[in-house]
């Protein structure tokens, strides 16, 4: 959803999208309150459209993991403190036009509050059952388990940047310690930002070449291999699709078809990390 406003999307179009997604069997609908924000205006806008679909079609609610964020707050930028957690997440269920939020993850770390006094608003909101799950976004593997220390609820997700172009995740501990803690990694900019539509680097062709191995022998595209590479991980990487076009989301499903041997997603792998494996 971090698009729809800046596409320009309207309720009929963003009920298109959300229909094609749901009929193609993808039922998590991520958003934030942030989306649709130009640094002036629109805080809440991305929310906003979807609450306005939701309300029109009471019945779309019940088919879908619905997912946002907050905890990001211009102009400070983050504000983390147990008064504006409450008020974010009142004003994101009011947005949403809903009465719970399946998945309200922390969107970026606010290093000035104390992770108990988050822990502390969080679990007051799963309580009172406005909240039914909680995650975070962009944490490192330190501000997860001090979090999750603070945490009566377990965290059930983690938002990095992952995709076959922004591998740190898969090296620094953060996808071991998904699998560890039980967290669904849910990878935000899986195309690397649409570089691996269109590279120009060495580095990014390369990553992009070693991809079309797969893409081609399996009949699908280059961004459906790049989905199907993140699948891959035994976190379970769920990549987050970020397109605005009803084929490209439909297309996307194909990724679960695709298969890798060792030696083609290593292939990939090294390509992006620019040189040969120990």
């Amino acid at each position: 959803m971090w698009r729809l406003v800046d596409e320009g999307c309207d309720a009929a179009a963003t009920a298109r999208l959300i229909h094609a997604a749901l009929d193609a069997g993808i039922t998590l609908m991520d958003t934030a309150d942030i989306y649709g924000f130009d640094g002036k205006n629109g805080f809440g806008a991305a929310e906003e459209l979807l609450g306005v679909v939701l309300a029109s079609e009471p019945a779309l609610r019940r088919r879908m993991v619905l997912a946002t964020k907050g905890g990001i707050r211009p102009p400070l930028p983050y504000d983390q403190s147990a008064a504006y957690i409450t008020e974010a997440i009142d004003a994101s269920l009011r947005r949403l036009r809903t009465d719970s939020i399946d998945l309200w993850q922390v969107h970026r770390p606010d290093i000035l509050t104390h992770p108990s006094e988050l822990a502390r608003a969080l679990d007051d909101a799963v309580a009172a059952g406005k909240v039914r799950a909680l995650g975070v976004s962009n944490f490192t593997t330190h501000q997860i388990a001090a979090l999750q220390h603070f945490l009566k609820h377990p965290l059930v997700a983690t938002q990095p940047e992952i995709s076959a172009l922004q591998i740190d995740g898969m090296a620094n501990g953060e996808m071991d310690q998904a699998m560890a803690m039980g967290l669904v990694p849910l990878a935000w900019s899986p195309l690397g930002g649409g570089r691996l539509a269109n590279p120009q680097t060495p580095r990014e062709m390369a990553v992009a070449t070693a991809l079309d191995v797969v893409a081609q022998a399996q009949g699908v595209s280059r961004a459906v291999a790049a989905y199907a590479w993140l699948l891959a991980h035994p976190a379970g990487i769920v990549p987050i699709v970020g397109s605005q076009r009803e084929d490209r989301i439909v297309e996307a499903t194909q990724a679960a078809g695709v298969r890798w041997t060792r030696a083609e997603w290593y292939a990939v792998y090294t390509a992006s990390r620019g040189e040969r494996l120990p």
